[in-house]
């Protein structure tokens, strides 16, 4: 039987390669900011999974796990202080989340209280999506703190996390669930 191409037994030691073929610890900041990037998108998958999405949602997250993917393999490549340019992200693009944030926001009731995750399956979903993109922001500025990271990257970033937070605000509106609010004890 021949020897699938899917392990390569390189990072054993815990060393791996970056785009370029630069070795380094699978700890790395860098890794850890575009690891993080890939375990967002995978919970972006599990919402999308969901039947209740709909196709223009599901559209939206599927773009967005595109963009992520682009993403990655920016902070996959070693920085050389002017590696400013992320393949397919722009400005447009971040102009584009906050028109789908802009829509979804008018279909719900104002905000008047701090809203807790949760409520139907897709809003929890979102919730914990969201709570991962945060993550992922603060990985990416941590790198970005140490080596050139283009700033759109973690702006682009930052407006997926409010999305996903009123996205969850949408599917509980949608489905009729109460949304839960936070009461100061």
């Amino acid at each position: 039987m021949p020897k699938s191409n899917l392990y390569t037994r390189t990072g054993d030691a815990g060393l791996t390669s970056l785009v370029g073929g630069e070795r380094v610890p699978k700890y790395s900041l860098r890794l850890d900011a575009y690891g993080t990037l890939d375990e967002f998108s995978a919970f972006l998958g599990h919402l999308a999974a969901l039947p209740d999405c709909g196709d223009e949602i599901l559209s939206q997250l599927q773009s967005i796990q595109n963009m992520l993917f682009n993403l990655g393999s920016y902070l996959a490549t070693a920085s050389n202080g002017i590696n400013d340019k992320v393949s397919g992200l722009q400005e447009e693009n971040i102009a584009e989340i906050e028109g789908w944030i802009d829509n979804l926001d008018s279909t719900v009731p104002p905000l008047r209280n701090f809203i807790l995750p949760g409520g139907c399956e897709a809003a929890a979903r979102a919730g914990i999506a969201r709570t991962v993109c945060r993550r992922a922001e603060r990985r990416i500025l941590e790198l970005a703190a140490n080596e050139y990271v283009s700033p759109l990257v973690s702006a682009y970033v930052n407006r997926l996390s409010d999305y996903l937070f009123v996205l969850g605000r949408y599917f509980n509106h949608k489905e009729g669930t109460e949304e839960v609010t936070w009461k100061k004890s």
